[in-house]
């Protein structure tokens, strides 16, 4: 009987320890897992991200801004000068010739008063040494 309440002892000590390793093995496995994933994961999510992130955005805006900043500013560019110079050509066109015009007529006007002052001058002449 002693060796069997020996063997019952050991028995009961052997469930013990099974149970007991087996809960502190799972405990301790559980979050160390726990604690390995969460570094791992933040570590490399981190990273990644960063790496990820930072390329690919830059990739991104470089290949966007380009191709908008071309494209923008070639059209923006076509559109804004020739409506732009068409506008300022034809009024600084049509100030300058008209200018151009006035001044010209203004020329002629003043040479035809400057041949008309000359014929006064030599009637004027004539009829003052007439009549003298």
């Amino acid at each position: 009987m002693a060796w069997c309440s020996c063997s019952c002892l050991s028995i009961c000590l052997s469930i013990y320890l099974f149970i007991s390793l087996s809960f502190c093995l799972c405990i301790y496995l559980s979050i160390s897992l726990f604690v390995y994933l969460f570094v791992f994961l933040l570590m490399y999510l981190s990273v990644y991200l960063y790496i990820c992130l930072s390329v690919c955005l830059s990739v991104y805006v470089s290949i966007y801004l380009s191709i908008y900043l071309s494209i923008y500013l070639s059209i923006y560019l076509s559109i804004y000068l020739s409506i732009y110079l068409s506008i300022y050509l034809s009024i600084y066109l049509s100030i300058y010739l008209s200018a151009s015009l006035k001044t010209k007529l203004f020329c002629e006007t003043s040479s035809i008063f400057e041949l008309d002052n000359t014929k006064n001058a030599a009637i004027l002449r004539d009829f003052f040494s007439f009549r003298n």
